[in-house]
């Protein structure tokens, strides 16, 4: 779909500005073709990059990912478009791959840092790798407005793993145990997740009969995708966010990031 959605595009479209700070979609292709090549790099070869500033924190780590990003982006700009395209084709069946010849349940090489986890498995690794391609993409068709990937199939595993981050968001949230907050993302795409308080600490729940929800957010796809992953500011999505229940407990949501950079 990537590449059926870049070969489509006029020249002009390439260089129209994203919802991705400062860079163009013709920058966000190169971007998906550096997370490719990189992984292929580590995850296939071996090679790991030493990287050449001190990593001593999570601040430190994004700022390193910034300048990775940054430097690779502003080199690929002397690249046309057919080359990009080529190499997001070749290095694309490289990368999906190398997905699918992983151990899902073996140590992932680097862990999924935005959902509070030193070390994950390699499932939630490659989930994470899905919401980035997915994040990306959509990013370019909201650019150029060509339809998104917000249906049941596309959207729905993107959101169940951001939705990850919620009890590294909540981490520093204090509640009476059993306190549960509801999440909604609304439409057939969307789905319901619960986070519960539970000897001090919150996490996921499959269900909740007991109580009702102390807290209920319900949030738009439309919203959801640009919220989490910084495209769009708390403060610019509560005014299409509804909240009931404890609505400064429900806000606490609007502060999740499921990104790294």
């Amino acid at each position: 779909m990537l590449i059926e959605l870049l070969q489509s595009l006029s020249q002009e479209e390439w260089h129209m500005p994203t919802i991705a700070k400062q860079w163009t979609v013709k920058d966000i292709a190169a971007h998906l073709l550096d997370t490719n090549l990189r992984t292929l790099s580590f995850a296939r070869d071996g090679y790991v990059l030493q990287p050449d500033m001190s990593i001593e924190s999570n601040t430190d780590l994004i700022a390193y990912l910034n300048k990775l990003n940054a430097e690779w982006v502003k080199a690929a700009r002397r690249l046309s478009t057919t080359v990009l395209i080529d190499l997001l084709k070749s290095s694309g069946r490289a990368f999906c791959d190398v997905m699918q010849q992983a151990d899902l349940h073996t140590e992932a090489i680097f862990s999924v840092a935005w959902a509070g986890e030193a070390t994950s498995s390699n499932w939630f690794h490659i989930a994470r790798e899905y919401t980035e391609k997915f994040i990306h993409q959509q990013q370019i068709r909201d650019a150029v407005n060509k339809p998104g990937l917000l249906t049941r199939e596309l959207f729905y595993p993107f959101i169940d793993t951001f939705m990850r981050a919620l009890p590294y968001t909540y981490r520093n949230i204090a509640a009476p145990e059993e306190t549960v907050i509801a999440v909604t993302v609304s439409s057939d795409a969307g789905g319901t997740w619960l986070l519960k308080r539970n000897n001090s600490n919150w996490m996921l729940v499959a269900e909740n009969k007991e109580q009702e929800p102390r807290a209920h957010v319900i949030i738009e796809p439309s919203i959801a995708w640009k919220l989490f992953s910084k495209g769009i500011t708390p403060a610019e999505a509560a005014q299409h966010v509804v909240l009931s229940g404890d609505e400064q407990l429900g806000a606490v949501v609007l502060n999740m990031i499921s990104v790294m950079a």
